[in-house]
């Protein structure tokens, strides 16, 4: 983890971030003590079980979450990307955090400390609404993933965990070009919830029946429509 110093001024957020075009006085409250690291891949952010004593924004990169059976065994259940905060429900509960995270590639994140934070969510009734509505769609996509792991087999579980990937990968500029996802095989396996071996014989299934693409680690999603169409989602 390297730290990287950025002037007041230069605190830029994406345009399609949870905390884009706040008043001056909430993002002068958020960049008050705010710090900012590079971290390489896997390196962890936060365990479970830990108390949080603030929250991080993802300037650049991607981070999962996950839990860890007794055996030691990881389920990836979400994926954030640039843009987002990440570990503000156990810091708003007041509770441990109830799963951990690490970077899923090399990335860029702030740290912002709990006071500022709890301050600026007093101070600003539109970033208050606005982490509603993250915590409603986080919630809505923990029991869809429920959901999927009764129902759906893995070939299924696959398809789906591609296009849940798609748009988390896809970036401004696509404009309708193949999305590329740089996701390991291993933690592909741990989101679909099945072993790796499996996993690569789906892969390989898929790139048959010309679904994807795969150049070394990279695999390119070629027909999202068919992809529903696997993933039961119409």
């Amino acid at each position: 983890m390297q730290s990287v110093d950025f002037p007041f001024d230069k605190y830029k957020f994406k345009s399609d971030s949870i905390l884009d075009d706040l008043p001056e006085v909430e993002l002068s409250l958020l960049n008050k003590n705010m710090v900012t690291h590079n971290y390489k891949k896997g390196e962890i952010l936060f365990r479970e079980g830990s108390f949080p004593t603030g929250i991080y924004y993802i300037r650049k990169g991607k981070v999962k979450k996950y839990k860890t059976d007794k055996e030691g065994r990881e389920q990836i259940f979400y994926v954030c990307k640039s843009g987002e905060l990440l570990g503000y429900h156990a810091l708003i509960s007041e509770e441990h955090y109830t799963d951990s995270s690490s970077t899923l590639e090399e990335s860029t994140i702030s740290f912002i400390p709990k006071d500022d934070f709890l301050k600026a969510i007093q101070s600003s009734s539109v970033l208050s609404n606005r982490l509603l509505k993250c915590m409603s769609h986080e919630f809505g996509v923990l029991v869809n993933g429920l959901a999927i792991y009764a129902q759906r087999t893995v070939r299924e579980r696959l398809a789906l965990s591609l296009l849940i990937l798609r748009d988390k990968y896809k970036k401004e500029d696509q404009n309708g070009k193949p999305v590329e996802l740089t996701l390991s095989r291993e933690d592909l396996a741990k989101m679909v919830g099945t072993a790796r071996e499996t996993l690569t014989r789906l892969l390989h299934d898929f790139k048959e029946e010309q679904l994807i693409e795969t150049h070394g680690k990279k695999i390119i999603l070629k027909n999202p429509k068919l992809l529903s169409k696997i993933a039961n989602l119409f």
